[in-house]
């Protein structure tokens, strides 16, 4: 638990520090914008590290009595505020846990907080200059690996942005076809039978049209965070595996302008997309239950 001893404390966890007396919060000693309630709701989950932290307790101490407010919107929208500096999220908290019905528990690692040191130079009782002995930070924390991918987790925000350029790429190659399906069929008439060229163009329309609901509802998910997205993605799959399998070679109809080594290449890359989209999702949605780890082999746990 984390106690306030004077007006010059901080408090680390992870790359973020606290000054609980000024209530400035920053990462990598860069100022965060975050203020008013979601900065008072952090400083007490900090000053009560490890331990739950009612609703009830929170209203007492942030909401006067006498104040006619959605309390319980309020506290919600204070406490997502939170968890979007930190770039944490509810199903996979890193920082702060949610206790369904009863409140609220920080979970992370806390640094216990340290007193800031004197200015230099202040002369002693004997009016000697004093010496400050020089201070040992410790190292910061090691970074959090995933429990089954075994890479450090990266900002939610990164892999999220990510999955969600793959889902605009297919959604301009899916439209790019269809706008241009007859350049589609008069390549495909320049090396195909005209039976097997009426069938790719079919296989191109179809495909995209099945491939475009399928990219608007992932690039949504993805947008609003949707917390069972990592569920529902693992069951669409192998769905999704068959239809980028097949767009990959989609590169071979440019080979008149690419050529082929490039059109190799782009299919070889493309091949790969579908088990990046995975990973990525596995890296954004970490499923509730599988011990996080430390790259220096120790677990985390859900008291500092």
């Amino acid at each position: 638990m984390v106690v306030q001893q004077n007006n010059n404390q901080i408090a680390r966890f992870g790359v973020f520090e606290l000054d609980l007396s000024t209530g400035e919060l920053r990462k990598s000693g860069v100022k965060l914008r975050l203020q008013g309630q979601p900065i008072q709701v952090l400083t007490l989950l900090l000053e009560r590290a490890g331990d739950v932290v009612t609703r009830e307790e929170l209203r007492q101490k942030l909401w006067a009595s006498d104040t006619f407010v959605d309390f319980d919107h309020s506290l919600n929208t204070a406490i997502n505020k939170v968890r979007e500096t930190l770039g944490d999220s509810a199903s996979s908290p890193r920082y702060v846990e949610t206790l369904a019905r009863r409140g609220y528990r920080f979970i992370a690692p806390v640094q216990a907080p340290v007193q800031a040191p004197p200015a230099q130079g202040a002369a002693d009782s004997g009016g000697a200059a004093s010496v400050q002995p020089a201070s040992h930070e410790p190292p910061p924390p090691a970074p959090t690996l995933h429990p089954e991918l075994e890479v450090p987790i990266p900002r939610r925000g990164l892999t999220r942005g990510l999955f969600a350029l793959i889902q605009v790429m297919y959604l301009c190659f899916y439209l790019a076809a269809l706008f241009r399906l007859h350049e589609v069929q008069r390549i495909a008439d320049s090396f195909l039978p005209l039976w097997a060229a009426t069938t790719l163009a079919a296989a191109v329309m179809v495909t995209a049209g099945v491939g475009i609901p399928l990219r608007c509802y992932l690039l949504s998910a993805v947008g609003f965070d949707h917390q069972r997205l990592d569920e529902k993605f693992r069951q669409m799959f192998p769905f999704v595996l068959a239809l980028d399998q097949l767009w990959a070679i989609a590169p071979f109809l440019l080979m008149e302008k690419i050529g082929l080594g490039a059109a190799f290449a782009a299919s070889a890359a493309l091949l790969y997309l579908p088990f990046s989209e995975r990973t990525l999702i596995r890296l954004a949605y970490l499923r509730p239950g599988l011990p996080e780890r430390r790259l220096d082999g120790t677990n985390l746990t859900d008291s500092p």
